[in-house]
């Protein structure tokens, strides 16, 4: 009985450790790399990646966006924030806070892989502009992409103006998955 109730115990703080620990290295900013440990673990073993990558939560272009990364070769190879908005989330003042966490990240990602560029990709036909920014943009290409380009500006600026070494690229992908690089 005593072994029972003991294992009982232990394996219940066993799990209770193994939660805060997990929740101590998301908040560190390993939260989606920690979903597979395997390429975090190529990744910290390599000493680093070249990119973080900033793009929108929009569930419609996940593998997409992966199928992108992995056609420039970069598979396994960046840190991957991502915000409702992607570039207009970073610099809301309706949500401060994810603004903060994307530059925490950005610091984390210098400090632990040694990033040398930043990526931001923003989308078409994104909700969460219509949200913080209370317009719907599809209906316009032209004007879409002069909102999208002109934030993506403002967030890119602002890269280069904290982190003078990062290199930064600006996209704009289409729902189709093709991507346009904003000049």
């Amino acid at each position: 009985m005593l072994s029972n109730s003991h294992d009982r115990c232990c394996s219940r703080r066993g799990l209770a450790a193994g939660r805060r620990g997990f929740l101590k290295l998301a908040a560190l900013g390993g939260g989606a790399t920690l979903l597979s440990a395997a390429p975090l673990r190529r990744a910290v073993a390599g000493g680093g990646v070249e990119v973080l990558l900033l793009s929108c939560m929009d569930y419609r272009l996940m593998d997409d966006v992966t199928r992108y990364m992995d056609g420039r070769g970069l598979t396994n190879n960046y840190d991957h924030v991502i915000l409702a908005g992607a570039s207009l989330g970073a610099i809301t003042e309706k949500e401060p806070v994810w603004g903060e966490t994307f530059w925490r990240h950005v610091e984390v990602a210098k400090s632990l892989h040694h990033i040398r560029k930043v990526i931001v990709m923003d989308h078409r036909d994104c909700g969460a502009y219509r949200v913080l920014l209370g317009q719907d943009l599809k209906e316009d290409r032209a004007h879409e992409a002069a909102v999208h380009g002109e934030v993506l500006h403002r967030l890119g600026q602002r890269i280069r103006d904290r982190h003078s070494d990062l290199e930064v690229e600006l996209l704009l992908m289409a729902l189709d998955g093709s991507v346009e690089k904003v000049a």
